[in-house]
């Protein structure tokens, strides 16, 4: 949803005056510097890896255990760049892999052009079943994610998805992307932390909106926060009138939180409740990880001192100078989730389990360290991962509290 012009409300003022210790994948190793690739990005022709048939499809690596990639590698516009970025995510960690004799090579990997459509994805996924595949990475999208899943799941082979819709979940489809659900539980404990304890959200109607609902409406379950309200709205019109009808619980502190998920029109709702001569230092404005390095958000004064969670960039911005001397570019951040999904498939305790990728390893307690953070699955196909939070400053924003899970 794009965002909204808004002007101050003409009858808003009016208004508001009378109203783990993780198991790591390789936490203890060090840094390395990736040289130039000489593996160019076409399809390979079909190679015989131990006593597994051919595969068709660019091949990384040479472990004995095969893991299928699907990635919209030829995908229009950005989704196409995304593709490319969690392929050379996976040379990468598999060119670490090779480099570093502290790891065992358990592993190759098959990329697989989905071109983003689930369609092709799970015909993709049937090919890797007939090809040995003992796991399959991808796809991106939660729609490929489900039908590629389908496929897995009636063969016996886990997948890890990068979708971060947690309804593309289920047990034995796993998602690595950080979930919604996660990132408001965070917040939400953060917030309780300061001793708010009623919370409203004001939410565009949009699929985005729909999902960070759900996220918050779970959320609220699992902490004992109370939902004051949730008001929704699908143009200027109904902001104005969602912010109309919170403002007299504002004002009276029934409600001393509020959750502002979308980052197009959280400024233009600030700028109202700002009109509305709500005093800022009494609630707790809370963001989506959606809000990170926007700049609109940055610049808006009443967002200031607003918290949202976000991923610990630490591991993106280790990663970042060695992929763009690679590859010429700055990586997509969904880069660093491939390069754990490959770390992660090639640890030892999984690849080489009876069975393989068992589900009780899969699902450990304590997890695992990622290139993001700590992070573990559950049963049912989601997961939890470390998250920080972040404050707004003007013209950026600061880490406040350190990475935690939930």
């Amino acid at each position: 949803m794009s965002a909204f012009n808004l002007k101050p409300l003409a009858g808003g003022a009016k208004l508001a005056a009378s109203l783990l210790a993780a198991v790591g994948l390789f936490a203890c190793t060090p840094d390395f510097n990736f040289g130039p690739s000489n593996l160019s990005n076409n399809q390979q022709k079909p190679v015989l890896q131990g006593n597994l048939p051919p595969a068709s499809g660019e091949t990384l690596g040479d472990g004995p255990v095969r893991v299928v990639l699907l990635t919209p590698l030829s995908a229009e516009g950005g989704l196409g760049t995304v593709g490319i970025s969690i392929r050379n995510g996976a040379k990468m960690a598999i060119d670490k892999i090779k480099s570093n004799n502290q790891f065992a090579s358990n592993i190759h990997v098959v990329v697989k052009d989905t071109g983003g459509s689930a369609v092709t994805a799970k015909a993709l996924a049937t090919q890797a079943v007939s090809e040995g595949a003992s796991l399959i990475l991808g796809p991106l999208r939660a729609d490929g994610v489900r039908a590629a899943g389908s496929v897995a799941r009636a063969a016996g082979i886990p997948l890890i998805g990068y979708s971060n819709n947690s309804g593309a979940s289920a047990p034995g489809i796993y998602l690595l992307n950080v979930l919604p659900e996660s990132e408001v539980l965070r917040s939400i404990k953060y917030a309780q932390n300061f001793g708010r304890k009623n919370f409203a959200a004001i939410v565009p109607r949009t699929d985005f909106g729909q999902i960070q609902e759900g996220a918050f409406r779970v959320a609220a379950s699992e902490t004992g926060a109370a939902i004051h309200g949730i008001y929704q709205f699908s143009n200027e019109e109904e902001a104005r009138t969602a912010v109309e009808q919170l403002v007299p619980f504002l004002i009276s502190g029934t409600v001393d939180a509020i959750f502002l998920p979308d980052r197009a029109t959280a400024p233009s709702i600030a700028v109202l409740l700002e009109s509305a001569q709500i005093e800022k230092s009494d609630i707790t404005i809370i963001g989506s990880a959606d809000w990170d390095g926007d700049v609109k958000v940055s610049q808006t004064p009443f967002l200031t001192g607003a918290f949202f969670p976000a991923v610990d960039g630490a591991g993106y911005e280790r990663l970042k100078p060695e992929y763009e001397a690679i590859y010429g570019v700055a990586p997509h951040p969904m880069a660093t989730f491939a390069y754990t999904s490959i770390l992660l498939a090639n640890s030892s305790s999984l690849a080489n389990a009876t069975p393989r990728y068992d589900r009780n390893q899969l699902t450990r307690p304590s997890g695992f360290a990622g290139q993001d953070g700590v992070f573990r699955f559950f049963d049912n196909g989601t997961n939890q991962h470390a998250l920080v939070v972040k404050q707004v400053v003007i013209d950026g924003s600061r880490i406040v509290d350190g990475a935690k899970m939930p």
